[in-house]
This record gives C-alpha cells, structure tokens and sequence, in this order.
C-alpha cells in the first residue's frame, strides 16, 4: 500500500524534532495584506506600518511607532486560544502593555521552523522561545533609551510599554521612532536574563482573550469560507475502501442535465493519499453536489473490501501471542519472565478499545491554486503544515519552496487536521485545470469515510505479586494501527530490541508507577494500516494506554486486597527512573501522587454511597515521560441495573502542568478534554465494516451530548516548574475512572469501551 513520504529527516531523534519545532528564522512568510485579512484580532482594512516604521528584535514580532507590538504565531488555533497564551508569554517578558497586543497566525514559509500543532505541545515549546524573545526586545529598548539619555543601561528599567530613568520615560512607540536595529545571535538569546517567575504580571492572570471579539461577531475566517475569484467548486466521490480501489468506469452522461455542471475527472494521485477518487467540478458548491448524486462509478474494490473491525481485533490478538513480533521500550529491567516464575500469584487481563472518529464541527475543505507567480497557494485549516508540503510536493509534481500553506482558524482538529490529506484532492484538481482555483468542501459522510480515526486496540496486561501481595513484576503488550508508521515514520523511536515503535501509540504504557521488572511491548497492527489510515486522535497513545492501565491497576488492588488509592500511591515512589529527569518532569511519580491525592479529596473518596452508586479513580499522565502533564480524575456514577444506563453524577479533575499560562484557556480546555474522555468511555466509537466505517454522520455515531453532560469541578496543583501541555492530558484517566467507579457500584468489570450498556447489562445478567 502507498505511504506518505518520510522527510529529509527521517533519522530524527525526538528531542531533536521538539527543537526543530522551535527554530528560529528571520522574516515575515505572509504578505502584509494576507496577514490583515487572516488575522483573527486585526480589524478590517487596518493599515499596516511600512517596513521602515517597524522594529523586529527577532521574527516572532515586531513593534511599530505607534507601540503596538505584533506577535507572530506558528501554531494553529482551533478554539484553544493559543495566540493569547503565546502573546502573553512574549508581552510579560517584554514589559509590554496588553492593551497594545496584537496576534498574527503565519503561513508555512520555512523560516518559521517546524511547524506543527499537536500533542499538547505548543506552549510547553513557546515558554522559552518566546521568552527569550521578549527579553531581547526589552534588552534593546533599554539600551537605545540609556543611549538617547546618556546613562548607563543598568540605571534604566523597562514597564508597561516605556523605558523609565531618572532622565524621564520613552514609550516603545518613540523608541522605535529612532530606527532601532539591535539584532541578537542565538548564543546572545540563550544568556538574557529573564525576569523571576514571581514577577510575571500577565502570565497566570486573567486576561481579554485576543481573538475572541472577532470570533464573536464574524469575522474570523475558517478555512471553509476561504474563497477567490474565478474559483470552481469540486466535490469528491469516494471509493468502498481506503486504499486499493481502482475506477474501472463512470458515467457522467445524467449529470450533464444539471446547470453549472462541468466535468469529473479521476484524480492520479502520486502521493497515495486518494486513490480511486473521481472530483465533480461544477460553477457553484450545490450543482457539485447536485451532480456527484448522478455520476455512476464502477470500481475494483481492492483487498480490504471485506476486512471489519472483529477481523482487526482478532489480528491483533495473534500479533501478541507471537512474543518475536514488536518493540521492547527501555523501562529499565524489562527481564519479567524470571520473576513471573516465581510470583506467589499473578493477575493476567485483556482491554479492548472500538475505533474512534475525529468528528470535528468543521468539515475538511481546501482551495488550492496556482497564483501568478507560479507558487501553489493552499487556504486551509492545518495541524501540521510541515508534514503536509512534501506530501503536497510529490502529488503535484512541485519543489516544496514552490508551495504554501495560508493557514485558516480551524474550526477544531483533535488531531485530524494533523494528517493533511485532505489538501490533495483539491490540488490535484487545480493541477488537472491548469492551475485554476478549486474549492473543496466535504460533507458530513464524507467527512467521517474520509477520516484518520483512532485504531481499534488490544491490549494484555499481566502482574505479578509476592507472598504479602506486593507488586514484583509487570508486562504491558499493545497493538493497533500505528499513524506515525503511516504519516510521519522518521519520527519513530528503536526499542531495546532495535525495533521501532510509535511512541503515539504506546506512551502512558511506560507509566511512573514503581512495579519492579516492566515490560512494555508495542505491536503495529498491519492490516488496520492496510485498511484505513490510522490517525493521531486528541490524547493520542494515553488515551487508550491509560484506559488499560489505570483499570488494570484497580483490578490489582482488588486481588491484594487493597484500597484502590493507597495501592497507587504505594508505588509512585519518586526514585530512579521515576524520579523525573527534564525540567518539565523533575518530581516525577511525587507529582503524580499529589493529583491523586488531590482527585481524591475532592470526590469524597471512602465516603458511603447511595445504592448502585459507586466513586472511581484513576491516575495518568500526558502525553510523553519526557513532557508529563499529571492528572487524577475521579467520578461518581450510578448503574441503572434495568436497563445497564451508566448516569456519571460527578467528575473531578486534579493537574500538575506547572505554571498555568492562561487561566480560562486552561480550565477549558481541561473541562472539554475530560468531557471528551467521557464520550469515549460511554457514548463515542464506531466500528469497521467491509472496509469502511459504519457510521458516517452524527445520527448514528453519537458523541456525549449536553444533557448526558456531569457537573465538572477541574483544579490546578500550584507549581513554579515550567508549563506542560493541557488540550489533551485531562482526556487519558477519565473511561478508566467510570470503569472502576461502575465496578464500585454493582460489582461488575468492564473492559471494553465504549461500555455500552447493552453490554452492561448482560455483564449484571451473567454475574
């Protein structure tokens, strides 16, 4: 089956990408016009200062004669307001007034560095970045304002957007004014002084979010209402399987009658990306549509026209019994089979996980043209613009620095605007018109047929106890389809056994809990990579891992005997690899425990409960070892015994993700990743069949709705170590926290989700 192309890198080590992300380069990748009209926080027709009356003390933003200071962002922004958050990181060190703050949202220009906006990164990168950055700009303000005064730098000091001395102050509007061209070398960034934590005014305060005016009254342009004149309107036909179906013929002859109608063509995709898709290109967007309803297509469906999601799940059931197949990670002694020998009992269980759909509000779209320069210009919402042009390049043929991205608000992602797939269609069609501007718009089934879902998963955990019921031992064997083997295989890590594995489908596995002999074990499962693409879906690995893990961990309470809380708290021993190494990490399983505790405290734990109600726990942390955000979430449900209907009466969430930038942004993003945890664990999945996915619009896939909604109480452990991320953590301990409160309630495991409440009650029914 075709893949998408590796980058020149494709040796890169994950540090090595998470600094990539955050190179530095040198100028401006919009044109100034396209910057005011894709900018969610610039008015209408605002006329930008010309290059001379600015001053950029490094790319990330300039400040003009007037003070107000531009901030630069390449991260997408899809409801999680990341512009404010970066801004105000910049504008604190800077010493600058918000009121003079203003966001602009870059175009994929290289010398932005790598782009990407994905695994509760964005922040936890720009602290340093943009730092550094304020703190240079502040640097030479102060120096040209001692200049201006003849005084020494040290007798000046910067604050709210002027320099101030015993000689009198000068706003950065007038210091501008004087043709500053202080510039600093990475070397001299790394050695500023950055103000004390303490000191931060903006940073952890409530502040006016920058791009919510616009948002509210309209203006903010998503990708699906870009537009140009002389545009045509494409719409796709999709083939019955993902990948290997081949047009053998179609007839456009009956849409020929509808009005506006063109032509179809089959795309030949060189990227691999859509095979067998055929595009009906009209004038306006309903005659395309209009006109798809009446071609008729005859494919050759391929080898995977009868592969359903039982196929895959019993497939990776065999992978994991071949104990040669997949990657051992380095958890230390990861030497088990000695000590399961000679365990006084052992605990074996197996979890199952159905496929997910992203769903996102915004369907996928695109409008891709050759401008008159001959650059291949691409309007769209996008997760991942570096990963998206060279797959952009190999289907049309094109250098990469003959393409750019004009990145749109998305109107969310969750990790499906990641994968830029769906970019191509568009451009092909352009390319097959001569450049002409084609617009793409998906509905909703074909939005869901199309998408990258979350892989089904398998997974085995076993453990091993001595003779007072300690913990001795423990092994971890995952599978599913891995997206990173598909979309981005240069980013995969070696194991001890030299195997590669995604780390996005296995971190939470590799958790901070002190087991003695760990073994985690992760294992591709081919055919659902053979049959659909498998994408990185919001909490990514953790979100499934957890699932197994934190449920595990309740079961192995209960086997020794034990609280559930205390069992956990047992084992997250703050020592040796657990210890926390990085400066996001240090503490390590201590800071897991704290949310624990914290979790705990505010759920009521051990207090008495109603009949058929029951409170669970659970304790993750997101995404990776090396960047952890630490996050306990505990529930109150009720079981409905009659008809198996799980009510989650209360959800709690307890986090440790160091400084919190933003205050509102965190909380809601925390608040909608735990309800989104939630819809996975009861209410959210889909499933394959023949190849596809069963459902393909929200009649039938069904994720949580208002009424199904708990009260959510989030909390913030108080922290001076630097921000980790918080769009996905608070995702992972949710479906585990219901399994174990449902196991409270009525005594029955569930381990499966969505746990559905058919299942449910056949589960009371046979207990």
């Amino acid at each position: 089956m075709s893949r998408m192309p590796k980058r020149g890198s494709a040796g890169i080590t994950r540090r090595g990408f998470l600094i990539a992300m955050t190179a530095v380069g040198v100028s401006f990748g919009f044109p100034r016009h396209l910057m005011a009209a894709m900018d969610p926080a610039s008015p209408d027709g605002k006329v930008l200062p010309s290059e001379g009356d600015i001053y950029e003390p490094s790319l990330w933003y300039s400040i003009d004669t007037a003070g107000k200071i531009k901030v630069n962002i390449m991260r997408s922004e899809m409801g999680q307001h990341v512009g404010t958050a970066i801004a105000r990181i910049l504008a604190d060190e800077l010493e600058a007034l918000w009121d003079d703050v203003e966001i602009i949202h870059v175009d994929s220009d290289p010398r932005w560095g790598y782009m990407v906006t994905g695994g509760s990164w964005s922040i936890s990168q720009s602290w340093p970045v943009y730092r550094q950055a304020g703190a240079a700009g502040r640097t030479a303000l102060i120096e040209a304002a001692a200049k201006k005064w003849g005084i020494a730098a040290k007798d000046c000091k910067a604050s709210n957007g002027k320099i101030i001395s015993s000689k009198g102050e000068m706003s950065y509007g007038e210091l501008v004014t004087l043709g500053l061209t202080r510039q600093f070398t990475e070397e001299e960034l790394k050695t500023l002084p950055l103000k004390p934590n303490a000191d931060l005014k903006l940073v952890g305060q409530q502040v006016t979010s920058l791009d919510i005016a616009n948002k509210t009254n309209g203006k903010t342009i998503f990708g699906i209402d870009a537009k140009v004149d002389g545009m045509v309107y494409a719409n796709p036909i999709l083939p019955p399987t993902r990948y290997g179906s081949k047009v053998v013929k179609f007839d456009d002859s009956a849409a020929k009658a509808v009005k506006g109608y063109q032509q179809t063509i089959i795309l030949d995709d060189a990227s691999g990306s859509v095979p067998g898709w055929l595009m009906v290109i009209a004038s306006s967007f309903n005659a395309a549509q209009k006109a798809s309803k009446l071609v008729k297509v005859t494919w050759d469906a391929g080898k995977t026209a009868n592969v359903s999601e039982a196929d895959i799940i019993a497939h990776g059931k065999r992978l994991l019994g071949d104990q040669t197949k997949g990657s051992i990670l380095d958890t230390g002694n990861t030497d088990t089979g000695p000590v399961f020998a000679s365990a006084k009992s052992t605990i074996a269980e197996e979890y199952i996980t159905s496929t997910v759909l992203h769903a996102q509000m915004e369907p996928l779209n695109a409008l891709v043209f050759k401008n008159q320069d001959g650059i291949w210009e691409v309007h769209s919402g996008c997760q991942w613009q570096s990963l998206t042009l060279p797959v952009l390049a190999t289907a049309l043929g094109e250098e990469e620095a003959n393409i750019v991205i004009r990145s749109y608000m998305l109107g969310g992602g969750f990790g499906r605007r990641l994968n830029g797939d769906y970019t191509i269609p568009a451009a092909l069609t352009s390319k097959a018109l001569g450049g002409k501007p084609v617009k793409m718009v998906m509905m909703r089934p074909q939005d869901m047929l199309f998408d990258s879902a979350r892989s089904a998963s398998v997974q085995q955990l076993k453990m091993a106890f001595d003779d007072k019921k300690a913990v001795t031992a423990m092994e971890h064997h995952a599978t599913a389809g891995w997206p990173t083997q598909v979309l981005a295989p240069g980013f995969m890590p070696k194991g001890t056994n030299g195997e590669p594995f995604d780390p996005f489908s296995i971190a939470g596995a590799d958790h901070w809990y002190t087991v003695g002999a760990q073994k985690v074990r992760a294992v591709s499962n081919d055919l659902a990579i053979a049959t659909f693409r498998p994408g990185w879906l919001r909490s990514v690995g953790p979100g499934w891992t957890g699932w197994a893990v934190e449920s595990f961990m309740d079961e192995a309470a209960h086997h020794a005997g034990k609280d559930p809380l205390q069992f956990r708290l047992d084992m997250l021993i703050a020592e040796g690899r657990n210890a926390g190494s990085t400066p996001v990490a240090e503490g390590g399983a201590a800071r897991q425990a704290a949310v624990l505790k914290k979790a705990a405290e505010m759920i009521g734990w051990g207090t008495p409960q109603a009949k058929d109600t029951g409170l669970g726990i659970a304790s993750t942390f997101g995404q990776e070892r090396d960047m952890p955000t630490w996050v306990s979430c505990a529930v109150q449900v009720h079981v409905d015994k009659s008809n198996g209907i799980v009510n989650v009466q209360k959800l709690v969430i307890a986090i440790d993700a160091g400084i919190i930038v933003d205050p509102n942004g965190a909380e809601a993003q925390c608040q909608g990743a735990a309800l989104w945890g939630l819809s996975m664990a009861l209410y959210e999945g889909t499933e394959l069949l023949n190849g596809q996915y069963k459902d393909s619009n929200f009649d039938t896939y069904t994720p949580l709705r208002l009424g199904q909604t708990p009260e959510v109480i989030i909390e913030f452990i108080p922290s001076k170590m630097p921000p980790s991320g918080l769009g996905e953590p608070a995702v992972t301990p949710v479906a585990p926290a219901i399994a174990n409160a449902i196991y409270q309630a009525v005594g029955v495991r569930l381990r499966k989700i969505p746990m559905k409440p058919s299942e449910l009650k056949s589960a009371l029914t046979n207990a």
